[in-house]
């Protein structure tokens, strides 16, 4: 019999999009690229999943529910963010927590892909795909989500205020050539347009 990790899951467990990037992504880059090394062929690192929740300084329930949103849809406890200066008009002091955030490694990693591609963000509404424009020049993609109600996670009768979340997939190449490359071969669903779109719209890219 085998045996069970500590999340429940046989030792033998590969995510599905894991299996994908060793035997499809990894042969078809290098054959593209015409890379002679497997180490020269881009992975993912991680993925930081954050929750900026402003209205926290006033009402600390807000962040309580982004915690608890954020852990639902990661599997994972999330860490407090605070704010690294006082903004008076916010009345903001320096410190104080103001969001969540979430960094996945591993395979949660590949499961949080998984389920980020082919069901949350097709059941954002009006969705018509991803800028190819958000790359930050060193091989790092970062999109905002408008609620987290797209993930099947959430149940709208007990998450009761919307919040939306910032989504960055870091690679450990600074080449944003192979980093599209490599989202490309894992479906990523980036919608067809002309370079230098504006980088204010990309921000809102996903939320149609």
């Amino acid at each position: 019999m085998k045996k069970l990790s500590k999340e429940g899951k046989k030792e033998d467990y590969i995510p599905r999009l894991k299996k994908l990037y060793f035997q499809k992504v990894i042969p078809e880059m290098m054959k593209e690229f015409q890379l002679k090394n497997v180490m020269e062929v881009p992975r993912i690192e991680k993925i930081v999943i954050n929750m900026g929740v402003g209205e926290a300084a006033q009402d600390p329930s807000y962040l309580e529910q982004a915690m608890e949103d954020l852990a639902l849809i990661t599997g994972q406890k999330p860490a407090v963010t605070k704010a690294k200066k006082s903004v008076s008009g916010f009345k903001v002091r320096k410190g104080m927590a103001i969001g969540c955030k979430v960094t996945l490694r591993g395979d949660r990693m590949y499961e949080f892909l998984d389920r980020l591609i082919n069901i949350a963000l097709p059941r954002v509404r009006d969705f018509r795909g991803l800028s190819r424009n958000s790359f930050d020049g060193q091989g790092n993609y970062t999109f905002g989500l408008s609620e987290q109600y797209v993930f099947p996670e959430i149940d709208l009768d007990k998450s009761t205020r919307t919040l939306g979340m910032d989504i960055t997939i870091v690679t450990n190449t600074d080449d944003d050539e192979l980093a599209l490359a490599l989202l490309e071969k894992f479906n990523f669903p980036f919608r067809r347009e002309r370079k230098g779109g504006s980088k204010a719209s990309d921000a809102q890219s996903a939320a149609g």
